[in-house]
C-alpha cells in the first residue's frame, strides 16, 4: 500500500493525507432547487458568458481543514503556488500525502514537490475516489446557483465568499469528505487499527 511506504519513508514525522482537485467556474453558471408555490413554474437566472476562474482546494478529511486558491488558469505554475503554501502552512513534523487526480499539470516536470509533501495521483476516470470532487458541487448548489457575474471580479468576489462560507465550516467538510476508507486506510497504515474483538 503506497500509504505505508510514505509513512516508512519519513516514520518521524506524522503522516496527514489530504485531497485536491481543481474546478472551473464561470459566467454560464448553473440552476439548482428553489422554493416555490406548488404548481407554479418559477424562473431562475442563467447567464452564457464565457469567462471563468478556476479555483484549486484541498482538504484534509479528518481535521476538515482546507486551502483553496482562485486562478485564472489551471497549470504547473498555478498548481505550484498551492503546493508552496500547503508546504509552508504543515507543522514541521507532520508530513502530507497529497492524493489528487492525473491532470497533465499534476505530472508536469516543472513542478517542484517540497520535501515535506508526497503525491499520489488516483486511477485515470474514478473521481468518485477524490472526496475534493463533493467540494465543488456543494459549492455550485448552495453558493453559487441562480446568479449571473457582472464581469470576473464580481465571479472572483462570489466564489471567495462561498469559499469562505464553505471552509469556515470544517464539521460540514468533514461529512463531506470523510469517507470510511479513508479513514481506515490511515489508521491501519499508523498502526491504529480496530482492536480485535475476538
Amino acid at each position: 500500500m503506497q500509504l505505508a511506504q510514505v509513512q516508512a519513508k519519513h516514520p518521524e514525522r506524522r503522516l496527514e493525507v489530504w485531497f485536491q482537485d481543481e474546478a472551473r467556474f464561470g459566467q454560464q453558471g448553473c440552476n439548482s432547487r428553489i422554493w416555490a408555490q406548488r404548481g407554479s413554474r418559477p424562473r431562475a437566472p442563467r447567464q452564457t458568458e464565457y469567462e471563468w476562474l478556476y479555483l484549486f482546494g484541498a482538504v484534509c478529511p479528518a481535521s476538515g481543514q482546507s486551502n483553496a486558491w482562485i486562478m485564472p488558469a489551471a497549470n504547473a505554475q498555478t498548481l505550484q503556488i498551492q503546493l508552496d503554501e500547503l508546504s509552508r502552512n504543515l507543522q514541521a513534523d507532520h508530513h502530507m500525502l497529497l492524493i489528487l487526480d492525473g491532470a497533465g499539470w499534476h505530472k508536469s516536470h516543472a513542478l517542484r514537490v517540497p520535501d515535506n509533501l508526497t503525491l499520489l495521483h488516483l486511477p485515470p476516470y474514478a473521481p468518485e475516489l477524490n472526496p475534493a470532487e463533493l467540494l465543488w458541487h456543494e459549492l455550485r448548489q448552495r453558493y453559487l446557483s441562480n446568479r449571473v457575474y457582472a464581469d470576473l471580479q464580481e465571479l472572483d468576489q462570489a466564489l471567495e465568499d462561498a469559499w469562505r462560507r464553505l471552509s469556515d465550516d470544517p464539521q460540514r467538510l468533514r461529512q463531506l469528505t470523510n469517507f470510511d476508507w479513508i479513514q481506515a486506510a490511515v489508521d491501519s497504515c499508523q498502526g491504529r487499527g480496530s482492536p480485535n474483538t475476538s
